[in-house]
């Protein structure tokens, strides 16, 4: 991004260099200030592999959860709210308890993506390789080894295209404007600060008082996108308070491209991966380069409780190894008092 440093009232503004002032470089035409867009990788990517069944889990079942259990996990839900009273927690009466066990589908796709844009920073002497050699094209970039499956961005000064530049902005470096030679910057193309009147006495926002720019290409490199799908969901627990506990895993694989998973008990389980494997497949590999895929099914602990306190009746579940607790109607949520 360019900063705008503003000049005093008798000048106008210092503007950050226009991009038909940036040289021309091959394999990035186009790449201009504040970013040229995703770059499709260089291979295109392979088929979607045909479904195929995954193996059997030995045990699809979580016990059900205790009576003991649900009540200090209320208890410590309760505890865990200032204004909350205990009374409800320690005093009410558990009459029924369901489970509502939830299998949690997860596609992790691990890509590299790749954009480019014109960047500048305060020139510190650092070498103008512009053109001393061809610069790498964005893919040949060498970038840090991903560790798979965490969310990582890199940006990445790409060499022999930095030059020191600071263009007069009236004449566009060219040194003439209108057949004549530019006023402004006397003909030189370059333009001095005006808050240090290019001596580097008062630090201005565009060059930090170094008085030059360098000029370069970046390259941003992003990585992982995970989509989960909730079957079986109970419709007063939201998906974001699932994505916040973990359950009992019954199957992961992990290769370079997944294959979809067939004979699930669950038929929807199977429908989710066969849809996201293929969304995921068509979408990313367009603009990314897919490194490894990952799919996870799991089974989400949950329990409804229904208890009475006070000669009336409320519920609240209990979700996840983390025994979480969800009660969105507790009876005795003001217990301050104010003196």
């Amino acid at each position: 991004m360019f900063l705008v440093a503003f000049f005093p009232a008798v000048y106008p503004p210092l503007m950050a260099p226009p991009a038909n002032m940036f040289d021309n470089v091959p394999g990035y035409e186009g790449t201009v200030p504040g970013g040229g867009g995703f770059l499709p990788p260089p291979m295109p990517m392979e088929p979607v592999a045909p479904p195929q069944p995954g193996p059997e889990p030995p045990d699809w079942s979580i016990s059900a959860l205790e009576e003991n259990v649900a009540r200090e996990a209320f208890k410590r839900f309760a505890s865990s709210h200032c204004c909350y009273s205990d009374a409800p927690a320690t005093e009410g009466v558990i009459t029924s308890m369901e489970p509502f066990n939830t299998y949690r589908y997860r596609l992790e796709t691990f890509t590299e993506s790749r954009s480019t844009e014109w960047a500048h920073k305060p020139y510190e002497g650092e070498p103008a390789d512009f053109y001393t050699q061809p610069a790498p094209r964005p893919w040949e970039v060498q970038a840090t080894p991903p560790e798979l499956f965490n969310n990582h961005t890199e940006k990445i000064r790409v060499p022999y295209t930095s030059s020191i530049k600071k263009s007069c902005w009236v004449c566009n470096g060219a040194g003439v404007k209108d057949g004549v030679n530019c006023n402004h910057c006397r003909g030189t193309g370059k333009d001095r600060c005006s808050r240090c009147d290019g001596r580097g006495r008062k630090e201005c926002q565009t060059c930090k008082g170094k008085r030059q720019l360098l000029t370069y290409i970046e390259l941003k490199v992003e990585k992982n996108n995970v989509e989960d799908h909730v079957v079986e969901q109970n419709p007063s627990l939201k998906i974001d308070d699932l994505r916040s506990v973990t359950g009992k895993e019954l199957f992961k694989n992990s290769q370079y491209l997944v294959y979809p998973l067939l004979g699930f008990p669950n038929p929807a389980v199977s429908q989710a991966s066969e849809r996201l494997v293929r969304e995921h497949q068509t979408n990313y590999a367009q603009n990314s380069r897919i490194l490894q895929q990952r799919q996870t099914v799991e089974l989400i602990p949950v329990t409804k409780v229904n208890y009475k306190w006070k000669d009336n009746t409320h519920v609240y579940y209990v979700y996840g190894n983390e025994q979480k607790v969800r009660a969105d109607d507790y009876p005795a949520t003001c217990c301050c008092v104010i003196l």
